[in-house]
């Protein structure tokens, strides 16, 4: 059974010839009563603080997991663009290299037309100067034949 301030206040003792002095023990049971209420309203004061602060618990507790989701969920992203990252930076890598032998490849087979150009025009080149010895070993022989045929034939003019 509880005890409330209301039940000390109304308390009645029994009075006997020579017992306790009334006003004395009136006096005491008011301090005593004074004294529960201000406990009682203490105590539902410190009640209500602590549901306030459970709740407020709570709420923190949600805070925290929403961000721990938050936190993983970022970080997950962040993995996930790093990964992203590295395909694409390796693709664009095996891209260049590709590129790179391409134009190798180009460059190699201009190297070898080049070789090839210059080939057919050393080629020509003995060609014209065999032409070009020819023609003049021809005119020098004209010349030749010229300068005897007039040593053959004196001022015929």
């Amino acid at each position: 059974m509880r005890i409330t301030p209301l039940d000390i206040q109304q308390k009645q003792f029994s009075t006997r010839f020579r017992g306790f002095d009334m006003e004395e023990v009136d006096s005491f049971l008011e301090l005593i009563r004074e004294e529960m209420e201000e406990l009682l309203r203490e105590n539902a004061n410190l009640r209500e603080e602590s549901r306030r602060y459970e709740k407020q618990l709570k709420e923190y507790k949600n805070i925290e997991t929403t961000l721990k989701d938050t936190l993983i969920s970022t970080q997950q992203m962040v993995e996930e663009y790093r990964n992203n990252a590295k395909k694409e930076a390796d693709l664009i890598s095996k891209e260049a290299e590709l590129k790179a032998e391409e134009m190798l490849r180009i460059a190699q087979d201009k190297v070898v037309k080049i070789h090839e150009d210059i080939t057919d025009l050393k080629g020509v080149r003995r060609h014209f100067k065999e032409e070009l010895k020819r023609l003049i070993e021809s005119h020098l022989g004209m010349m030749e034949f010229d300068k005897e045929r007039e040593a053959e034939t004196p001022n015929e003019i």
